[in-house]
């Protein structure tokens, strides 16, 4: 499975990078939504963006919709991972089309447990 860990912290990018590749992951990182977008554009089409909200350039909510927008990406599942724990921004991205939603801080277990609920959860890892 392909994973794209879209953050604009380089340390953040390497935590969620590091537990999706323990899962088993093929894993790519991005700085913003943009350059998240030229690596779709590149060829890498994974089967899951992780994303943060608040980046520069282009946050992950614009990322959301730009994803939504093309027809070539339409496999691709969404999961916003951010500090933004307001109701209403989560119902926000969750309307632009992310599949699911973790709040930073968050623990590999709860990273784990999202990924089981969107089937994107190798099987040796649930065992």
């Amino acid at each position: 499975m392909r994973a794209l860990v879209i953050d604009d912290s380089r340390a953040m990018r390497r935590i969620v990078g590091t537990i999706l590749k323990d899962f088993g992951y093929e894993v790519r990182e991005a700085g913003d939504g943009r350059q998240a977008l030229d690596v779709l554009e590149e060829g890498y089409v994974p089967d899951l963006c992780c994303i943060d909200w608040n980046m520069p350039v282009m946050d992950g909510l614009q990322f959301v919709f730009a994803v939504r927008a093309n027809p070539a990406y339409r496999q691709v599942t969404l999961m916003m991972v951010t500090t933004e724990s307001e109701t209403g921004q989560i119902v926000k991205a969750l309307a632009a089309g992310a599949h699911e939603y973790l709040i930073k801080p968050f623990t590999a277990d709860a990273l784990r447990d999202k990924l089981a609920l969107l089937g994107l959860l190798p099987e040796e890892v649930t065992a």
